[in-house]
């Protein structure tokens, strides 16, 4: 007797229904995409019980005859691939015709759809009873998917409470609304209308409408393209931030997706801009050949590879960069409208009773800009200080006079445009960050080791460390084979300080051993900034007016002078407006 037969069709759906319908946000993705797909200008999602209950998509696109209206419950039934050739060049969301008889095996579905022609009502429950009747010609489609898993229990039992399954439900329908501002979305839970776009095509529109004003206000437009991806979209100043990367939407050729490479190189990007644990907001639509990328390597059809990575990480990298160069980024106070003295009084009364800013995170070293030992130096009574100035400077800000200082932390300086306070650590952090930089980079000095360091590996990690003996000489470690599994450091750059070689070389090789694509660069930006911090005056140290004038000419000449290389601010300001308004000078 034979042991191996043929799957019945029901259980295989289910199966199925395991890698697409995950939870209720996957149904809602795939009925929406196929709304899409069937070219639809108004999409409508009604949620009873945040989708587990219920959920409506309602589309005014070309909808179905009969005969397509019940062969769209079959497995593999789709009307987006005809054949092989098909697969490399897909522009449809969907394709592979497994959504539906899915979402069908876990639920009770009723599908009402008309071509124009002819009205059909198809209902399915559980994947098994099919019943078919006739409708009304309302051209478009209806489907309502109602007691999701209620057959499967134990997938029930695993869905999140109601209030994740719909922010999961709202985040895709947000993207989806960015993704095509030419449709009208709108998304209805328990009656209460949670987003409602107009569909008229501009996108920034769209961003006001999930994101609210005070965050519009604070994107700029980017677009570019090169010979094989066009980008547009939308990026946040980096002072608009949030605490995980779901902010980060984007999307290849209409279609929402996540790819963790394309994510950190945007994340890049807003390198020593923002905390390394923020991330900004970003709306970025990547239009490609189609057969440049591959869709078809998960169910969910989420994930996506790029055949040409190097060429779009070298668009997205120059776009955003020249971007947050060409912005000025010092951060405005919010002016509150005080009504009357007591409450100023008030104010001023909390602020002095505040516990004041633990600052013992901050390296306590003298204010000293001098690299390591007698290598580089920089300080300000130098008199050939640094390239920039022998080189055209491009001033991003413009020069302030110094008036004081408040808490020995805070320079209070002017200019014609207002008023601005300087935190001295993050401004000599930044200035100590690119010239430490820009000698890493342009001029590497190596220290020959009185005592090599030797280290030993597994034979996997040695092989790897091996074959990049090459980059670690480019950026001033020089290596050589000791015996079995070992290595031995004879030298290393003079930017590694003498009391801390041993380790950083050592992190330096265990890094490399573990990653075969080890990012040197972004290694050597930790190392700049660590220094950097290191090399600072901190806070509460006394500085004279002239350091004052030297420290805001200085951060004047950096490239990013508005923020530390750990995305700290080093600078904000009161307009004079502001200001004016504070004091009642100015009425609205």
């Amino acid at each position: 007797m034979a042991n191996i037969k043929i799957m019945d069709e029901n259980l295989a759906n289910k199966i199925a229904a395991g890698e697409v319908v995950e939870k209720t946000m996957n149904v809602v993705k795939e009925l929406v995409e196929n709304s899409i797909d069937a070219g639809s200008t108004e999409i409508s999602i009604k949620l009873i019980d945040s989708g587990v209950k219920e959920i409506e998509v309602s589309d005014n696109g070309i909808g179905m005859d009969e005969d397509d209206a019940k062969m769209a419950f079959c497995r593999h039934a789709t009307s987006k691939l005809k054949n092989l050739d098909d697969l490399f060049y897909i522009e449809s969301l969907g394709f592979r015709g497994e959504a539906l008889p899915s979402i069908a095996s876990v639920s009770n579905v009723k599908l009402k759809t008309s071509d124009g022609n002819i009205g059909t009502i198809v209902t399915v429950k559980g994947g098994e009873d099919i019943n078919v009747e006739r409708s009304d010609l309302q051209k478009g489609t209806t489907i309502t998917v109602s007691d999701l898993f209620y057959n499967t229990p134990v997938r029930l039992k695993y869905l999140k409470n109601l209030y994740v399954e719909l922010a999961n439900i709202v985040d895709y329908v947000n993207k989806m609304a960015l993704s095509y501002p030419n449709i009208k979305f709108s998304l209805i839970n328990n009656d209460k209308n949670l987003l409602l776009t107009d569909g008229n095509g501009d996108l920034l529109k769209v961003i006001y409408q999930i994101y609210g004003a005070d965050i519009t206000k604070k994107m700029v437009s980017i677009s570019g393209e090169n010979d094989d991806y066009y980008i547009s979209g939308f990026i946040s100043y980096p002072e608009i931030t949030k605490s995980n990367r779901n902010s980060i939407t984007t999307l290849v050729n209409g279609r929402v997706i996540k790819n963790n490479e394309l994510n950190k190189i945007i994340i890049d990007c807003y390198h020593t801009y923002i905390p390394k644990d923020k991330f900004p907001i970003i709306v970025l639509n990547i239009d490609v050949d189609p057969i440049l990328i591959d869709i078809n390597i998960h169910p969910t059809k989420m994930d996506i590879k790029f055949s040409k990575m190097e060429s779009l990480r070298e668009l997205v990298e120059s776009l955003i960069v020249k971007k947050l160069k060409e912005l000025v980024l010092i951060p405005n106070i919010a002016v509150r409208d005080v009504s009357n003295i007591s409450e100023v009084k008030n104010q001023i009364r909390d602020n002095y009773d505040k516990k004041p800013i633990d600052y013992k995170e901050i390296e306590e070293i003298a204010f000293d800009f001098s690299v390591n030992d007698d290598n580089c130096q920089y300080n300000n009574n130098d008199d050939d200080s640094t390239a920039l100035e022998n080189s055209e400077v491009i001033y991003r800000i413009k020069e302030m006079i110094p008036r004081g200082i408040v808490y020995s932390t805070y320079i209070i300086a002017e200019n014609e445009d207002g008023m601005f306070i300087i935190d001295q650590h993050a401004a000599a952090e930044r200035i100590n960050y690119e010239k430490v930089l820009n000698s890493l980079k342009n001029n590497v000095i190596v220290i020959d080791l009185l005592v090599p360091i030797k280290v030993e590996l597994a034979m996997h990690e040695y092989l790897i460390v091996k074959n990049n003996f090459a980059i670690l000489e480019e950026y001033g470690f020089i290596c050589e084979e000791f015996g079995i599994n070992t290595i031995l450091i004879r030298s290393h750059p003079n930017w590694i300080m003498s009391d801390i070689a041993e380790e950083c070389i050592r992190k330096v090789i265990d890094i490399i051993a573990t990653k075969e694509a080890f990012d040197f660069d972004l290694f050597v930006w930790r190392m700049a900034a660590t220094m950097a911090c290191r090399m600072s005056i901190k806070a509460n140290d006394y500085i004279s007016y002239d350091d004052q004038l030297w420290l805001l000419n200085e951060l004047r000449k950096c490239e990013n002078p508005f923020t530390c290389p750990h995305g700290r601010p080093t600078i904000i300001t009161y307009t004079k407006y502001d200001l004016e308004k504070l004091f009642k000078r100015s009425i609205d």
